[in-house]
């Protein structure tokens, strides 16, 4: 089993939304605990694995060998890749 983390800029935009888009992201990130590669792509150029949530996208870095998914940034799809 995996534990995911947020970073505190992650959690600050999450409590920026509406109750019910917040509530679907972090459903969706409680998924990746179980199987966390069946929904990540590794992105090469970034060094990071991109999650897609709806329109919003999450930046996650992993540590393999603590099992741990670090959401490092998260934002629309439209700006995700701008930061």
């Amino acid at each position: 089993m995996w534990t995911v983390k947020l970073h505190p800029f992650v959690d600050k935009f999450l409590h920026k939304l509406d109750k019910k888009s917040e509530q679907h992201i972090k459903d969706r990130l409680r998924k990746l605990r179980e199987k966390p590669f069946h929904y990540l792509e590794h992105l090469e150029e970034m060094d990071y694995y991109k999650f897609r949530i709806g329109k919003y996208r999450a930046l996650i870095d992993i540590d393999f060998e603590k099992k741990v998914i670090k959401v490092q940034v998260l934002d629309h799809r439209k700006k995700i890749y701008k930061k």
